[in-house]
């Protein structure tokens, strides 16, 4: 493994009541936070970071595909010293890594292009080894077209979901033709794409007993978190693109259709490519019955992108953040480049009101928050993410307003 200085940048931003240059001890980061919020510059100088990872011991572990070309990504740890962080390269020549989990063996689990693999961060040079596809005897995931890229995360009962996005934006074939109406090939059989996966799981092993198709009809699902409380698997669904070209007389698809949320339910499918919004039949399957699919919880702004999120169960925010679902928006159009917090209704379900925390304003000349994707939380409540197109790792922090 090789140690290598990450290269930082600090800017001055006036936020709040006052005028900041730094943030928990890093430098400042541009962007527009909710009040008392400020986003520090943890690291900066990578391909492209998809997720990151607190450790226990104040270390992080990065993601980085590097490219959308096979076999450019690396896996990092980052170290802080003072007000910077060292980086030590783990593995390169990764096949487009993406999501990262911390297993319930102490392992780090991360996904690559059909595969997930895991290795050991208490060991100074950890191994890499399959746990699904590659060398693993479990079968690789499908993965092909248009998301090949997928998420995970560990249920309350430890048993792993995977997701495995569509191979298209509707249905339509390689060429472009449409899909004859009512029948999209990919989504059925063995090899479905557009589901999510469940892998049961032996502990302390961290082996596969089986898998199934938990749900399906879900066009890209690498956002998933489990509310620790209830249980309940949450989902963001990016919707389709381009829908103008099938809905005559809509100028453009700035506002439709909706991303959404889901609670995910065993066997449920949830209408891709068929059905979109408040389970509307899709123009491009008209006459569809969207009765028979289940219905978003809640609709997200067109194009926002959520491609992380999680259950906020730390300290270091206001109460009023208490398990609140905090998800990044990384589109580029009007509604992403953000990162929201979905407060808890009365029920606890994160229905409630959206808070703007983080409002990406990247500049010429400074490092700012651009598109935010995997996101997580560090044992002092803060919380990590990466921005791929930012090509940098930052913090979000709190500073209680002075009494």
């Amino acid at each position: 493994m090789r140690n290598l200085p990450f290269i930082l940048f600090g800017v001055s931003l006036t936020a709040h009541s006052g005028t900041l240059d730094s943030c928990a001890g890093l430098p400042l980061a541009r962007a527009k936070t909710a009040a008392h919020f400020c986003v520090g510059i943890v690291a900066t100088g990578f391909k492209a970071p998809r997720a990151v990872l607190p450790l226990s011991d104040g270390d992080l572990i990065v993601a980085d595909m590097g490219s959308w070309e096979a076999n450019k990504g690396r896996l990092w740890r980052l170290h802080r010293q003072n007000d910077r962080y060292t980086g030590v390269l783990i593995a390169d020549k990764l096949d487009r890594p993406n999501s990262l989990a911390l297993g319930p063996d102490g392992m780090v689990y991360f996904t690559l292009a059909g595969r997930v693999a895991r290795f050991d961060p208490r060991l100074a040079k950890p191994a890499i080894v399959d746990v699904i596809g590659g060398a693993a005897t479990i079968p690789a995931l499908p993965s092909r077209g248009r998301h090949i890229l997928s998420g995970l995360t560990f249920n309350n009962e430890n048993d792993l979901f995977v997701s495995v996005g569509s191979a298209s934006d509707h249905c339509e074939t390689e060429d472009g033709a449409q899909p004859k109406p009512g029948i999209c090939m990919e989504g059925d059989g063995p090899q479905a794409l557009a589901t999510i996966r469940k892998y049961a799981m032996r502990w302390p092993g961290g082996t596969v007993t089986s898998s199934q198709t938990w749900a399906s009809g879900l066009r890209n699902s690498m956002a998933m978190a489990v509310d620790p409380s209830s249980g309940k698997l949450w989902q963001a669904d990016n919707a389709c693109d381009s829908i103008q070209l099938a809905m005559p007389g809509l100028a453009n698809d700035n506002e439709l259709p909706h991303d959404e949320l889901n609670l995910i339910e065993p066997g449920k499918h949830y209408g891709w490519p068929y059905c979109y919004d408040a389970n509307l039949a899709s123009p491009e399957y008209p006459g569809q019955r969207c009765s028979a699919y289940r219905a978003p919880k809640r609709l997200f702004p067109a194009h926002a992108a959520p491609l992380g999120m999680l259950f906020y169960r730390g300290g270091g925010f206001p109460a009023r953040y208490k398990n609140s679902l905090v998800v990044t928006y990384h589109g580029y159009r009007q509604h992403g480049h953000r990162i929201v917090a979905l407060l808890p209704d009365r029920a606890g379900n994160p229905l409630g009101r959206s808070v703007d925390l983080v409002t990406g304003a990247r500049l010429k000349g400074s490092v700012g928050v651009a598109a935010p994707v995997g996101i997580a939380q560090a044992p002092n409540g803060d919380l990590y993410f990466a921005d791929d197109h930012a090509r940098a790792i930052f913090t979000l922090h709190y500073i209680p307003p002075a009494q």
